[in-house]
């Protein structure tokens, strides 16, 4: 009966053990959003949402749903949002999370859509304005305090260190210009697994910055491939009109005798 007794304890502990990582995944997930939509727009100097975000507790498992990148102020008029994203895919090491570095085994964005305004050979374009803002709140970041004889009360805490073994944006698509171009995959490995790891800033620095690569690379070509096209009719056309105007020129020439 003892026995019974303490197997029912045991399975009614681990109910409750079940039961409360459940209740607190869902409530972090509520709190993991209200950051990104706070952090967030501190680090791009643009508006960010989020849908949704899921954390799995036990298994390690997360997601993220429908973000919303906002354009910085003065491309707005035409597109008011530069990056868009259906869902995300995040795994994490569960007991990662409680010690200083944690550790994200994988990260899939799947198919985010892209909204390219400006330039794509200059730097007055939306994205490589984010990548200054990014670059500027990261560089702010990183910078070594003043030494003072002051105490540092409230000094802010060092910024997490993270490990991310995968990184794997797939399907993303630029729009541009009434075109929509696709994006080869962009793959990372094995970020951040020095002892000093990486921080939140430099990941987003370094993946948004190899998306503004690829996106800038698929506009300038599709801008050469339409120069190329254009260049191309307009030498069909000369053609055309050279034959026609030896045409004309024979006639006129019949009409005077010569």
């Amino acid at each position: 009966m003892k026995k019974k007794i303490l197997i029912g304890i045991g399975i009614g502990l681990v109910a409750v053990i079940v039961i409360g990582a459940l209740v607190v995944g869902f409530f972090l997930g509520d709190l993991v959003k209200a950051g990104m939509e706070t952090i967030g727009p501190k680090v791009t100097q643009t508006s960010l949402t989020v849908g949704s975000v899921q954390v799995g507790i036990l298994t390690g498992s997360g997601g993220v749903k429908d973000l919303v990148l906002g354009n910085p102020d003065e491309y707005k008029a035409k597109a008011p949002n530069a990056i868009t994203l259906g869902k995300a895919a995040v795994s994490v090491a569960p007991f990662s999370v409680l010690s200083d570095k944690i550790v994200i085994k994988s990260v899939e964005v799947r198919s985010p859509e892209i909204y390219f305004e400006g330039n794509p050979l200059t730097k007055n374009n939306n994205l490589q304005k984010i990548m200054d803002n990014v670059s500027a709140f990261t560089g702010s970041a990183s910078a070594k305090p003043v030494e003072t004889n002051a105490p540092a009360k409230g000094a802010a805490k060092p910024a997490k260190k993270l490990e991310v073994d995968d990184f794997l944006v797939t399907g993303a698509k630029v729009h541009f210009n009434g075109a929509t171009l696709p994006l080869p995959d962009i793959h990372f490995t094995n970020l951040g697994t020095g002892p000093e790891g990486i921080t939140a800033g430099d990941l987003t620095q370094k993946v948004l910055g190899e998306i503004t690569t690829a996106t800038l690379k698929a506009v300038v070509e599709s801008v050469s491939n339409l120069g190329k096209g254009a260049a191309d009719a307009a030498k069909d056309a000369g053609k055309t009109l050279g034959n026609e105007a030896g045409k004309i020129g024979k006639s006129l020439g019949g009409l005077f005798g010569k």
